[in-house]
């Protein structure tokens, strides 16, 4: 080395941060290319006693430099931490994989038992994540607690080649009886789209001990957030969920919303720039009722969330104690919209708790198709159906083994040609066996609920006989679909306020013609018990602030409308 590069080491080295068992050369901004380069380096390495963390991030490695100081490394079993993030600037992305593999022998020959592995920032590639894949594998990981591989450029590759390092490290560790618990894991800007992130869910709902999990901006879709919040269910502890920058849309929403009601520990869901939009706001609502009972933060930003739905959640996190923000920004609310959310807020009491609007996106044009990035390419087997359906305990049901499709139930001839034409002759001629449509509206299927309702109730006049039989069972129906959870009856809800045209939905939904009748049945039936106050709350909302939609049924509209108000000036 030339003695200015010995001086300017020497000088940087004078910096080094020596204590607590860490040995620090972070952001010294080092170029170390050879053995020659890191002598001192490796010298205080060497004569560190009890070595517990290694910090080098911010300094750039080349192979020969990685070799000596793994060599260093060899004798260093008390190392617990490695916080190698941003150390190949600079370098061919051929030589990171020799230089990671250098390293990761040396700790495996030290016999070192990690907690912590910080390589993020390093843009290795699918071929990066092979220079460590023996060292995930190996012992010397049976310990590790948190993995940070944040902006790696991973790619679909290497997240499937992780998420086999990451099961056969649990699978040998198991063999032990100290499997592996992994607490924190963080692979944001990666590229792992819907396979990565599907290979990583298998991993995570394997090893259960999850705490935080942080995956924005992945190109991930619903296929992939299906899968994801599948695996997120069998981690009991998880505080932290971040999948900002992802596209969710309904049924990626749908399926996050059902994972979270198991998840007692959540404190922080950033769900932001996901493209939740409104239904899967509302059914994030329904979990905010019955569940999350510790949550203290909620980003929802920059989603296409409509005002009535902004205003859903901001009711919904009315009783929770440990809320500290609520972030609606960048959404599709309005300046009255914003202005109607911070009034909400502030009628709570709870003003201070709701973030910036300044970049709100104003008010949808009502007439603009839905652009789903996942609608071109849809799976025909994948359901919109409430993800609860089919569910017991909150596991799938099955039958000799196999998951099954729910059993069809045999529907009488006359039950079938009133579905396929009512008329006020048919429904009372079904008399006793009116119960037999209550079986064709199941919460499990909220599309073909709403429509049955809503057929039911489009018969609807002031005859007597007629009166009484159609608000007798649609009351039947409401009793039966609002029995169930918060999300199962906020995913009907919601799905009735599209077929109403009360709501935008996603999708190709036919919206229905609506006639005074079914206003009417919804007006009656808010006033009773079976109806809870929420539900009426969030029915108000969308009828108070799209009452256009309802213009040709303007008498009706009024007195649902006031029925409505009614109802909800009782709430707290």
């Amino acid at each position: 080395m030339a003695s200015d590069d010995i001086a300017q080491l020497a000088d940087a080295l004078s910096k080094t941060h020596v204590g607590d068992g860490e040995l620090s050369y972070k952001g010294l901004g080092l170029k170390l290319d050879n053995a020659e380069s890191v002598e001192e380096l490796v010298r205080e390495i060497e004569q560190y006693q009890g070595l517990k963390a290694l910090r080098l991030e911010g300094n750039t490695l080349g192979v020969e430099a990685a070799r000596a100081i793994a060599k260093a490394l060899e004798s260093k079993d008390l190392l617990q931490r490695c916080y190698w993030s941003d150390m190949f600037t600079g370098r061919l992305r051929s030589e990171i994989p020799t230089a990671l593999r250098s390293l990761g022998n040396a700790l495996m020959s030290a016999g070192t038992r990690l907690t912590e592995l910080d390589l993020s920032d390093n843009a290795f590639g699918p071929d990066g994540v092979k220079g460590i894949e023996q060292l995930l594998k190996s012992p010397s990981c049976h310990t590790l607690r948190e993995l940070r591989l944040n902006n790696c450029g991973m790619g679909i590759g290497g997240g499937k080649i992780l998420a086999e390092a990451l099961i056969e490290c649990h699978r040998q560790s198991s063999a032990l009886r100290a499997p592996l618990r992994l607490r924190v894991f963080i692979a944001g800007r990666n590229r792992l789209e819907n396979e990565g992130a599907s290979a990583l869910a298998k991993a995570f709902q394997l090893m259960g001990s999850l705490e935080e999990v942080h995956m924005p901006q992945n190109g991930i879709n619903y296929t992939g957030v299906m899968a994801l919040a599948a695996a997120m269910r069998h981690n009991p502890e998880l505080r932290v969920l971040n999948f900002n920058d992802n596209t969710f849309t309904k049924k990626g929403t749908l399926a996050m919303a059902q994972a979270l009601r198991h998840l007692r520990n959540v404190q922080l869901v950033n769900f932001g720039d996901c493209l939740v939009r409104s239904e899967g706001a509302i059914a994030l609502a329904a979990v905010l009722r019955e569940g999350l009972p510790i949550l203290k933060e909620l980003n929802l930003s920059f989603g296409e969330i409509t005002e009535a739905a902004a205003l859903v959640v901001a009711q919904a996190v009315r009783d929770k104690p440990y809320m500290e923000k609520v972030d609606l920004n960048g959404n599709c609310l309005g300046e009255e919209g914003c202005e109607a959310l911070r009034e909400a807020m502030e009628n709570m009491d709870k003003g201070d708790m709701l973030a910036s609007l300044s970049d709100d996106e104003g008010e949808p044009d009502g007439e603009d198709e839905e652009d789903d990035d996942d609608n071109e390419h849809e799976d025909d087997d994948v359901s919109d159906d409430c993800p609860e359906a089919n569910e017991e305990d909150g596991e799938i049901v099955k039958e000799n083994g196999k998951e099954d499709s729910p059993v069809k139930i045999q529907s009488p001839a006359e039950i079938t040609s009133f579905l396929i034409c009512p008329s006020v002759e048919k429904l009372l001629q079904l008399g006793e066996m009116r119960t037999n449509l209550l079986q064709q509206a199941d919460a499990s299927d909220p599309h073909k609920a709403a429509d049955v309702l809503l057929k039911i109730a489009s018969l609807y006049s002031e005859e007597s006989e007629t009166k009484t039989a159609v608000l007798e069972t649609t009351g039947d129906v409401l009793k039966k679909l609002l029995s169930g959870s918060a999300l199962q009856s906020y995913c009907f809800l919601s799905t009735l306020l599209v077929m109403m045209g009360l709501l935008k939905g996603e999708g190709k939904m036919k919206k229905v013609s609506l006639v005074p009748g079914q206003l009417l049945c919804l007006e009656h039936a808010v006033q009773q018990d079976y109806f809870p106050q929420h539900h009426a709350s969030l029915l108000h909302t969308f009828v108070s602030k799209n009452s256009e939609a309802l213009k040709s049924c303007s008498v009706a509209r009024e007195r649902l409308s006031s029925a409505l108000e009614k109802r909800c000036s009782n709430q707290h």
